[in-house]
Protein backbone atom coordinates (compact mmCIF):
# COMPACT_ATOMS: atom_id res chain seq x y z
CA UNK A 1 0.00 0.00 0.00
CA UNK A 2 2.71 2.03 0.55
CA UNK A 3 4.12 2.12 -2.61
CA UNK A 4 1.13 2.46 -4.19
CA UNK A 5 0.68 5.97 -2.31
CA UNK A 6 4.39 6.95 -2.96
CA UNK A 7 3.10 6.19 -7.07
CA UNK A 8 0.03 7.87 -6.55
CA UNK A 9 1.14 10.92 -5.33
CA UNK A 10 4.18 11.63 -7.66
CA UNK A 11 1.86 11.15 -10.54
CA UNK A 12 -0.45 13.85 -9.29
CA UNK A 13 1.98 16.12 -8.79
CA UNK A 14 3.46 15.71 -12.44
CA UNK A 15 3.48 18.05 -15.40
CA UNK A 16 3.07 14.77 -17.54
CA UNK A 17 2.57 11.03 -16.64
CA UNK A 18 4.02 9.98 -19.72
CA UNK A 19 7.55 9.45 -17.96
CA UNK A 20 6.45 8.27 -14.65
CA UNK A 21 5.76 4.51 -16.12
CA UNK A 22 8.45 2.75 -17.42
CA UNK A 23 8.57 1.89 -21.13
CA UNK A 24 10.21 -1.32 -20.70
CA UNK A 25 10.40 -3.91 -17.82
CA UNK A 26 14.58 -4.11 -17.16
CA UNK A 27 14.28 -7.67 -18.54
CA UNK A 28 12.53 -6.86 -21.60
CA UNK A 29 14.62 -3.49 -21.89
CA UNK A 30 17.97 -5.41 -21.49
CA UNK A 31 16.61 -8.02 -24.07
CA UNK A 32 15.98 -5.21 -26.69
CA UNK A 33 19.34 -3.71 -25.79
CA UNK A 34 21.35 -6.74 -26.38
CA UNK A 35 19.44 -6.98 -29.60
CA UNK A 36 20.11 -3.61 -30.93
CA UNK A 37 24.22 -4.58 -30.47
CA UNK A 38 23.88 -7.10 -33.29
CA UNK A 39 22.45 -4.11 -36.25
CA UNK A 40 24.65 -0.91 -34.40
CA UNK A 41 27.11 -1.64 -37.07
CA UNK A 42 24.96 -2.43 -40.22
CA UNK A 43 22.49 0.05 -42.91
CA UNK A 44 19.06 -0.01 -42.38
CA UNK A 45 19.38 -2.68 -45.40
CA UNK A 46 21.56 -4.94 -43.71
CA UNK A 47 19.69 -4.66 -40.47
CA UNK A 48 16.20 -5.56 -42.44
CA UNK A 49 17.86 -9.26 -42.70
CA UNK A 50 19.00 -9.95 -39.13
CA UNK A 51 16.57 -12.45 -38.03
CA UNK A 52 17.93 -12.93 -34.88
CA UNK A 53 17.28 -8.93 -34.16
CA UNK A 54 13.57 -9.00 -35.51
CA UNK A 55 13.04 -11.97 -33.56
CA UNK A 56 13.72 -10.48 -30.23
CA UNK A 57 10.95 -7.43 -31.64
CA UNK A 58 8.50 -10.48 -32.65
CA UNK A 59 8.67 -11.34 -28.47
CA UNK A 60 7.55 -7.85 -28.05
CA UNK A 61 3.70 -8.64 -29.49
CA UNK A 62 1.11 -10.89 -28.19
CA UNK A 63 0.02 -12.03 -31.44
CA UNK A 64 -1.81 -15.44 -31.66
CA UNK A 65 0.32 -18.39 -32.40
CA UNK A 66 -3.10 -19.60 -34.03
CA UNK A 67 -3.77 -17.17 -37.14
CA UNK A 68 -1.25 -15.33 -39.28
CA UNK A 69 -2.29 -11.48 -39.20
CA UNK A 70 -1.21 -10.24 -42.56
CA UNK A 71 -3.95 -7.82 -42.62
CA UNK A 72 -1.99 -5.14 -40.73
CA UNK A 73 -3.33 -2.28 -43.29
CA UNK A 74 -6.56 -2.67 -41.19
CA UNK A 75 -5.37 -2.28 -37.65
CA UNK A 76 -2.20 -3.33 -36.39
CA UNK A 77 -1.49 -5.09 -32.62
CA UNK A 78 0.03 -3.40 -30.04
CA UNK A 79 3.36 -4.45 -28.52
CA UNK A 80 2.98 -5.02 -24.73
CA UNK A 81 4.34 -2.62 -23.28
CA UNK A 82 1.73 -0.19 -25.17
CA UNK A 83 -1.04 -3.02 -23.60
CA UNK A 84 0.79 -2.68 -20.28
CA UNK A 85 0.45 1.19 -20.02
CA UNK A 86 -3.30 1.73 -21.14
CA UNK A 87 -4.31 -1.22 -18.59
CA UNK A 88 -2.18 0.96 -16.14
CA UNK A 89 -3.51 4.39 -17.05
CA UNK A 90 -7.24 2.66 -16.92
CA UNK A 91 -7.13 0.80 -13.77
CA UNK A 92 -5.68 4.67 -12.28
CA UNK A 93 -8.18 5.72 -14.05
CA UNK A 94 -11.08 4.00 -12.36
CA UNK A 95 -9.73 4.71 -8.29
CA UNK A 96 -11.01 8.62 -9.23
CA UNK A 97 -12.14 9.35 -12.73
CA UNK A 98 -12.44 12.94 -12.53
CA UNK A 99 -9.52 14.13 -10.99
CA UNK A 100 -7.39 11.24 -12.08
CA UNK A 101 -8.93 11.79 -15.43
CA UNK A 102 -8.68 15.58 -15.85
CA UNK A 103 -6.46 16.55 -13.41
CA UNK A 104 -3.10 14.20 -13.73
CA UNK A 105 -3.29 12.57 -17.18
CA UNK A 106 -4.94 15.41 -19.52
CA UNK A 107 -2.06 17.08 -17.87
CA UNK A 108 0.32 15.00 -20.43
CA UNK A 109 -0.90 15.60 -23.10
CA UNK A 110 1.56 18.71 -23.74
CA UNK A 111 4.65 16.03 -23.56
CA UNK A 112 3.28 13.76 -25.67
CA UNK A 113 2.18 16.12 -28.33
CA UNK A 114 6.28 17.46 -28.21
CA UNK A 115 7.00 13.68 -28.40
CA UNK A 116 5.12 13.30 -31.91
CA UNK A 117 6.05 16.44 -33.00
CA UNK A 118 9.67 15.20 -32.68
CA UNK A 119 8.74 11.80 -34.58
CA UNK A 120 6.64 14.04 -37.11
CA UNK A 121 9.57 16.71 -37.82
CA UNK A 122 7.59 19.88 -36.95
CA UNK A 123 6.59 22.29 -34.65
CA UNK A 124 4.06 20.76 -31.69
CA UNK A 125 1.71 24.02 -31.94
CA UNK A 126 0.83 22.06 -35.38
CA UNK A 127 -0.59 19.10 -34.07
CA UNK A 128 -3.61 17.72 -32.50
CA UNK A 129 -4.27 14.86 -31.23
CA UNK A 130 -7.28 13.54 -31.48
CA UNK A 131 -8.86 9.06 -32.22
CA UNK A 132 -8.13 8.58 -36.10
CA UNK A 133 -7.58 9.53 -39.73
CA UNK A 134 -10.79 10.17 -40.39
CA UNK A 135 -11.91 12.17 -37.36
CA UNK A 136 -7.99 14.58 -38.37
CA UNK A 137 -8.62 14.50 -42.61
CA UNK A 138 -12.65 15.01 -42.16
CA UNK A 139 -11.84 17.83 -39.67
CA UNK A 140 -9.84 19.62 -42.53
CA UNK A 141 -12.56 18.98 -45.25
CA UNK A 142 -15.61 20.04 -43.46
CA UNK A 143 -14.02 23.02 -41.46
CA UNK A 144 -12.22 24.45 -45.19
CA UNK A 145 -13.62 27.81 -46.00
CA UNK A 146 -15.23 26.60 -50.00
CA UNK A 147 -17.70 28.13 -51.35
CA UNK A 148 -20.32 26.92 -54.23
CA UNK A 149 -18.48 26.75 -57.83
CA UNK A 150 -15.06 26.35 -55.79
CA UNK A 151 -13.43 22.93 -57.08
CA UNK A 152 -11.42 20.16 -55.09
CA UNK A 153 -9.39 17.50 -56.59
CA UNK A 154 -8.86 13.78 -55.24
CA UNK A 155 -8.37 10.65 -56.74
CA UNK A 156 -11.41 7.59 -57.24
CA UNK A 157 -9.07 5.80 -55.30
CA UNK A 158 -9.23 7.71 -52.06
CA UNK A 159 -10.27 6.26 -48.50
CA UNK A 160 -13.85 5.60 -48.67
CA UNK A 161 -14.74 7.79 -45.91
CA UNK A 162 -12.99 10.78 -47.09
CA UNK A 163 -14.54 10.32 -50.27
CA UNK A 164 -18.01 10.63 -49.06
CA UNK A 165 -16.79 13.66 -46.65
CA UNK A 166 -16.21 15.50 -49.74
CA UNK A 167 -19.43 14.41 -51.33
CA UNK A 168 -21.48 15.26 -48.34
CA UNK A 169 -19.84 19.34 -49.22
CA UNK A 170 -20.73 18.53 -52.78
CA UNK A 171 -24.02 18.03 -51.92
CA UNK A 172 -24.83 20.05 -49.08
CA UNK A 173 -22.91 23.58 -50.56
CA UNK A 174 -22.55 22.91 -54.67
CA UNK A 175 -18.28 22.32 -54.55
CA UNK A 176 -16.96 20.74 -57.23
CA UNK A 177 -15.54 17.59 -57.34
CA UNK A 178 -12.72 16.92 -59.76
CA UNK A 179 -11.49 13.33 -59.96
CA UNK A 180 -8.58 11.37 -61.11
CA UNK A 181 -8.92 7.99 -61.66
CA UNK A 182 -5.55 5.74 -61.51
CA UNK A 183 -4.57 2.76 -63.03
CA UNK A 184 -2.46 0.85 -60.69
CA UNK A 185 0.37 0.17 -60.34
CA UNK A 186 2.22 2.86 -61.69
CA UNK A 187 5.77 3.18 -62.00
CA UNK A 188 6.47 6.67 -63.21
CA UNK A 189 6.14 9.81 -61.29
CA UNK A 190 5.26 11.81 -63.94
CA UNK A 191 2.27 10.05 -64.92
CA UNK A 192 1.06 10.49 -61.73
CA UNK A 193 1.38 14.10 -61.41
CA UNK A 194 0.48 14.67 -64.76
CA UNK A 195 -2.94 13.30 -64.29
CA UNK A 196 -3.20 15.59 -60.75
CA UNK A 197 -2.19 18.44 -62.98
CA UNK A 198 -4.49 17.93 -65.87
CA UNK A 199 -7.34 17.75 -63.20
CA UNK A 200 -6.36 21.33 -61.90
CA UNK A 201 -8.60 24.91 -62.72
CA UNK A 202 -8.86 27.95 -61.96
CA UNK A 203 -11.42 27.24 -59.86
CA UNK A 204 -9.25 24.39 -57.85
CA UNK A 205 -8.94 25.63 -54.27
CA UNK A 206 -8.24 22.30 -52.85
CA UNK A 207 -5.99 18.67 -53.42
CA UNK A 208 -6.57 15.84 -51.57
CA UNK A 209 -2.99 13.37 -51.81
CA UNK A 210 -3.05 9.84 -50.19
CA UNK A 211 0.25 9.34 -49.52
CA UNK A 212 -0.12 5.73 -49.82
CA UNK A 213 -3.13 4.02 -51.55
CA UNK A 214 -4.31 1.78 -48.84
CA UNK A 215 -5.42 -0.86 -51.44
CA UNK A 216 -2.05 -1.61 -53.10
CA UNK A 217 0.53 0.21 -51.13
CA UNK A 218 1.01 3.13 -54.24
CA UNK A 219 3.10 5.77 -52.95
CA UNK A 220 2.32 9.05 -54.34
CA UNK A 221 4.35 11.64 -55.10
CA UNK A 222 3.45 13.93 -53.03
CA UNK A 223 6.09 17.05 -52.70
CA UNK A 224 5.89 16.74 -56.51
CA UNK A 225 2.09 17.35 -56.47
CA UNK A 226 2.48 19.76 -54.06
CA UNK A 227 4.80 22.10 -55.86
CA UNK A 228 2.71 22.29 -58.90
CA UNK A 229 -0.34 22.85 -56.75
CA UNK A 230 1.53 25.84 -54.63
CA UNK A 231 2.03 27.52 -58.00
CA UNK A 232 -1.09 27.80 -57.99
CA UNK A 233 -2.44 28.39 -54.81
CA UNK A 234 -4.19 25.51 -54.60
CA UNK A 235 -4.37 23.97 -50.57
CA UNK A 236 -2.96 20.69 -49.97
CA UNK A 237 -4.48 18.01 -47.38
CA UNK A 238 -2.63 14.74 -47.13
CA UNK A 239 -4.00 11.63 -46.08
CA UNK A 240 -0.96 10.08 -44.10
CA UNK A 241 -2.74 6.95 -42.06
CA UNK A 242 -0.28 4.49 -44.26
CA UNK A 243 2.79 6.15 -44.09
CA UNK A 244 3.26 7.54 -40.62
CA UNK A 245 5.62 5.45 -38.81
CA UNK A 246 6.11 3.15 -42.18
CA UNK A 247 7.79 5.67 -44.42
CA UNK A 248 10.91 7.31 -43.34
CA UNK A 249 9.97 10.95 -43.63
CA UNK A 250 8.90 14.04 -42.02
CA UNK A 251 5.71 15.89 -41.99
CA UNK A 252 7.03 19.13 -43.46
CA UNK A 253 8.67 17.24 -46.17
CA UNK A 254 5.34 16.80 -47.91
CA UNK A 255 5.15 20.62 -48.49
CA UNK A 256 1.58 19.97 -47.55
CA UNK A 257 -0.66 22.64 -45.62
CA UNK A 258 -2.92 19.74 -43.38
CA UNK A 259 -1.79 15.90 -42.56
CA UNK A 260 -4.47 13.61 -40.85
CA UNK A 261 -2.85 9.67 -40.05
CA UNK A 262 -4.06 7.12 -37.51
CA UNK A 263 -1.97 6.37 -34.98
CA UNK A 264 -2.74 2.93 -34.09
CA UNK A 265 -1.95 1.65 -37.89
CA UNK A 266 2.12 1.52 -38.89
CA UNK A 267 3.06 3.01 -35.08
CA UNK A 268 1.05 0.31 -33.24
CA UNK A 269 -0.32 2.76 -30.75
CA UNK A 270 -3.64 1.91 -28.36
CA UNK A 271 -7.02 1.27 -30.94
CA UNK A 272 -8.63 4.71 -31.46
CA UNK A 273 -6.00 7.00 -31.33
CA UNK A 274 -4.87 9.51 -34.20
CA UNK A 275 -3.19 12.65 -35.14
CA UNK A 276 -3.59 16.08 -37.11
CA UNK A 277 -1.15 18.26 -38.88
CA UNK A 278 -2.10 22.04 -39.39
CA UNK A 279 0.58 23.98 -40.70
CA UNK A 280 0.73 27.46 -38.13
CA UNK A 281 -0.82 30.10 -40.68
CA UNK A 282 -3.27 27.76 -41.11
CA UNK A 283 -4.86 27.19 -38.11
CA UNK A 284 -6.95 30.29 -37.40
CA UNK A 285 -9.26 29.75 -40.52
CA UNK A 286 -10.36 26.32 -40.39
CA UNK A 287 -13.19 25.58 -38.36
CA UNK A 288 -13.11 23.00 -35.75
CA UNK A 289 -15.29 19.72 -36.26
CA UNK A 290 -16.31 20.15 -32.95
CA UNK A 291 -16.90 23.81 -31.91
CA UNK A 292 -15.98 25.74 -29.27
CA UNK A 293 -15.62 29.02 -27.30
CA UNK A 294 -13.58 30.50 -30.30
CA UNK A 295 -13.21 28.35 -33.53
CA UNK A 296 -11.29 31.17 -35.22
CA UNK A 297 -8.35 31.27 -32.78
CA UNK A 298 -5.09 30.85 -33.82
CA UNK A 299 -4.33 27.22 -31.26
CA UNK A 300 -3.98 23.68 -32.87
CA UNK A 301 -5.88 22.92 -29.19
CA UNK A 302 -9.31 24.03 -30.89
CA UNK A 303 -9.51 20.81 -32.76
CA UNK A 304 -8.82 18.58 -29.67
CA UNK A 305 -12.16 19.33 -27.71
CA UNK A 306 -13.55 16.34 -27.76
CA UNK A 307 -15.24 16.39 -24.60
CA UNK A 308 -15.02 13.00 -22.33
CA UNK A 309 -11.87 11.26 -24.08
CA UNK A 310 -10.12 8.06 -23.44
CA UNK A 311 -6.91 9.35 -21.90
CA UNK A 312 -5.54 5.92 -21.13
CA UNK A 313 -5.68 5.33 -24.94
CA UNK A 314 -4.13 8.95 -25.44
CA UNK A 315 -1.42 8.59 -22.91
CA UNK A 316 -0.34 5.53 -23.96
CA UNK A 317 0.58 6.74 -27.55
CA UNK A 318 4.05 7.68 -25.67
CA UNK A 319 5.34 4.29 -24.76
CA UNK A 320 4.22 3.19 -28.85
CA UNK A 321 6.29 6.29 -30.08
CA UNK A 322 9.43 5.32 -27.54
CA UNK A 323 8.86 1.53 -29.22
CA UNK A 324 8.99 3.06 -32.63
CA UNK A 325 12.17 5.41 -32.06
CA UNK A 326 14.28 2.05 -30.44
CA UNK A 327 13.57 0.41 -33.74
CA UNK A 328 14.30 3.47 -35.88
CA UNK A 329 12.19 4.85 -38.60
CA UNK A 330 14.52 4.05 -41.83
CA UNK A 331 14.91 0.86 -40.61
CA UNK A 332 11.58 0.05 -39.28
CA UNK A 333 11.02 1.24 -43.15
CA UNK A 334 13.34 -1.74 -44.81
CA UNK A 335 11.98 -4.11 -42.79
CA UNK A 336 8.55 -3.85 -43.95
CA UNK A 337 9.87 -3.38 -47.57
CA UNK A 338 11.83 -6.32 -46.85
CA UNK A 339 9.00 -8.65 -45.32
CA UNK A 340 6.57 -7.49 -49.04
CA UNK A 341 9.65 -8.67 -51.07
CA UNK A 342 10.16 -11.81 -49.63
CA UNK A 343 6.57 -13.14 -50.35
CA UNK A 344 6.17 -11.02 -53.48
CA UNK A 345 8.91 -12.13 -55.45
CA UNK A 346 8.63 -15.91 -54.77
CA UNK A 347 4.96 -15.41 -56.48
CA UNK A 348 4.90 -12.51 -58.97
CA UNK A 349 6.14 -15.29 -61.75
CA UNK A 350 3.57 -18.13 -60.60
CA UNK A 351 0.77 -18.74 -63.80
CA UNK A 352 -2.00 -17.18 -63.60
CA UNK A 353 -0.67 -14.94 -60.95
CA UNK A 354 -0.27 -11.01 -61.15
CA UNK A 355 1.03 -8.76 -58.78
CA UNK A 356 -0.87 -5.65 -58.45
CA UNK A 357 1.76 -3.48 -56.23
CA UNK A 358 4.72 -2.19 -57.69
CA UNK A 359 8.48 -3.97 -56.64
CA UNK A 360 10.47 -1.20 -56.68
CA UNK A 361 11.43 0.72 -53.46
CA UNK A 362 9.84 4.35 -54.67
CA UNK A 363 6.48 3.11 -55.09
CA UNK A 364 5.56 0.66 -52.71
CA UNK A 365 6.96 -0.51 -48.81
CA UNK A 366 4.71 -3.29 -46.71
CA UNK A 367 1.25 -3.42 -48.22
CA UNK A 368 1.08 -5.52 -52.09
CA UNK A 369 -2.11 -7.16 -53.44
CA UNK A 370 -2.23 -9.85 -55.87
CA UNK A 371 -4.79 -11.14 -57.66
CA UNK A 372 -4.84 -14.63 -59.62
CA UNK A 373 -6.69 -15.08 -63.14
CA UNK A 374 -9.93 -16.97 -62.73
CA UNK A 375 -10.34 -15.94 -58.73
CA UNK A 376 -12.91 -14.12 -56.53
CA UNK A 377 -10.49 -12.06 -54.29
CA UNK A 378 -13.49 -13.80 -52.02
CA UNK A 379 -12.72 -16.84 -52.63
CA UNK A 380 -8.80 -16.40 -52.35
CA UNK A 381 -9.66 -14.84 -49.05
CA UNK A 382 -11.60 -17.83 -47.65
CA UNK A 383 -8.92 -20.19 -49.07
CA UNK A 384 -6.29 -18.29 -47.50
CA UNK A 385 -7.76 -18.50 -44.04
CA UNK A 386 -10.27 -21.73 -44.44
CA UNK A 387 -7.23 -23.59 -45.22
CA UNK A 388 -4.19 -21.86 -43.95
CA UNK A 389 -5.56 -19.64 -41.02
CA UNK A 390 -4.05 -16.06 -42.85
CA UNK A 391 -6.15 -13.25 -41.93
CA UNK A 392 -5.83 -10.90 -45.40
CA UNK A 393 -8.41 -8.53 -46.97
CA UNK A 394 -10.30 -9.51 -50.58
CA UNK A 395 -10.19 -6.04 -52.20
CA UNK A 396 -12.62 -4.59 -55.29
CA UNK A 397 -12.26 -1.08 -55.43
CA UNK A 398 -12.63 1.47 -58.30
CA UNK A 399 -9.66 -0.59 -60.66
CA UNK A 400 -8.53 -2.62 -58.22
CA UNK A 401 -9.66 -6.08 -57.69
CA UNK A 402 -7.10 -8.80 -55.60
CA UNK A 403 -5.98 -9.88 -51.86
CA UNK A 404 -4.26 -6.77 -49.59
CA UNK A 405 -1.41 -8.64 -47.83
CA UNK A 406 0.08 -6.60 -45.00
CA UNK A 407 2.98 -7.99 -42.89
CA UNK A 408 4.23 -5.90 -39.85
CA UNK A 409 7.82 -6.27 -37.84
CA UNK A 410 6.23 -9.35 -35.64
CA UNK A 411 6.11 -11.32 -38.64
CA UNK A 412 8.10 -14.19 -39.27
CA UNK A 413 9.56 -15.37 -42.46
CA UNK A 414 7.90 -18.61 -41.75
CA UNK A 415 4.54 -16.69 -41.96
CA UNK A 416 5.89 -15.79 -45.51
CA UNK A 417 6.86 -19.00 -46.36
CA UNK A 418 3.10 -20.45 -45.76
CA UNK A 419 1.27 -16.98 -47.89
CA UNK A 420 3.92 -18.30 -50.71
CA UNK A 421 2.41 -22.27 -50.60
CA UNK A 422 -0.76 -21.30 -50.34
CA UNK A 423 -0.76 -18.91 -53.45
CA UNK A 424 0.71 -21.75 -55.40
CA UNK A 425 -1.45 -23.95 -54.39
CA UNK A 426 -4.65 -21.85 -55.96
CA UNK A 427 -2.38 -20.55 -58.76
CA UNK A 428 -2.38 -24.48 -59.57
CA UNK A 429 -5.80 -24.98 -58.64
Amino acid sequence: MENRRNFVKKLSVATGALSLVPVLTPVKARSLSEAGKLINDLSPAEAARNEEYWHTIQQAYTVSPNIINLNNGGVSPQPLIVQDAVDRYNRMSNEAPSYFMWRTLDAGRESLRMKLADLAGCDPEELAINRNATEALGTVILGLNLKKGDEVVLTKQDYPNMIQAWKQREMREGIKLNWVNLELPIENDEIIVQKFKEAFTPRTKVVMITHMINWTGQILPVKKISKIARERGIAVLVDGAHTFAHLDYKIPDLDCDYYGTSLHKWLSAPFGSGMLYVKKDKIKDLWPLLPNQNPLIADIRKFEVLGTRSFPIEQAIGHAVNFQNAIGNKRKEERLRYLKNYWAEKVVHLPRVKLNTSLKPEFSCAIANFSIEGMEPSEMDTILFNKYKIHTSAIVWENIKGVRVTPHVYTPLKDLDRLVDAITFMAKK
